[in-house]
């Protein structure tokens, strides 16, 4: 199975999407520090996926979330998920305080 992912910086919360047929192995490389595109931001943390059968249709959906219009819609899918979170905590956290980077 095809992955697209993202990943994101917890020094700078900086995001980095990409995408691999292997995500654990692809993951265990971005946080050895063998990935130089995000060497820089380690370390980082896996907080979005989605599978794919077809490798045409990952590098599509790859390429979409680098455009301005998929970087918005993956920061409201980021959003949305990040709230759903917070009402499984039973509420103890705030949802005001989350921040969401932009790009």
């Amino acid at each position: 199975m095809h992955c697209v992912y993202v990943l994101k910086s917890t020094k700078n919360d900086q995001l980095y999407v990409g995408r691999t047929s292997d995500l654990k192995k692809r993951i265990s490389e971005h946080q050895a520090g063998k990935v130089r595109t995000t060497n820089r931001l380690n370390p980082m943390k896996l907080i979005f996926f989605e599978g794919f059968i077809a490798k045409a249709d990952v590098i599509r959906r790859e390429r979409y979330f680098k455009t301005s219009k998929g970087k918005s819609s993956l920061r409201q899918i980021i959003r949305d998920s990040a709230s759903i979170q917070l009402c499984r905590d039973g509420g103890t956290a705030r949802h005001k305080g989350l921040k969401i980077p932009r790009w």
